[in-house]
């Protein structure tokens, strides 16, 4: 499987998954521990991929996303943006029900 493949079925496996530098609970960068602090604020579960830990995903990924910087955060194979993004349909109440659906509908 090449690593273009391995994103897309990470994708249709996790319906919320975030793309960071470092773990939800250890995070290497600033804007991933936002990112992952207002998803986890949501008390909506999400899966995670340590682009550090994986340099063919953090190399390829942003050509399959055409999302060029870390984190990113996909609802349902969709990248819907970085933590400022997320931080603002957070706050503009856009992000909770969209992460709602696609949590209900995974079950």
């Amino acid at each position: 499987m090449n690593i273009e493949d391995e994103i897309k079925q990470q994708l249709a496996e996790n319906p919320i998954i975030l793309y960071m530098k470092g773990t939800p609970d250890e995070p290497y960068c600033g804007f991933s521990a936002k990112a992952a602090a207002l998803l986890k604020s949501t008390g909506v579960g999400f899966a995670y991929v340590n682009v550090i830990e994986s340099p063919a995903i953090f190399q390829n990924l942003p050509s399959v996303s055409n999302w060029p910087t870390y984190p990113q955060l996909f609802i349902k194979g969709e990248v819907i943006g970085g933590s400022d993004i997320v931080e603002e349909m957070l706050e503009n109440g856009e992000l909770l029900p969209m992460l709602q659906q696609a949590a209900s509908e995974a079950r």
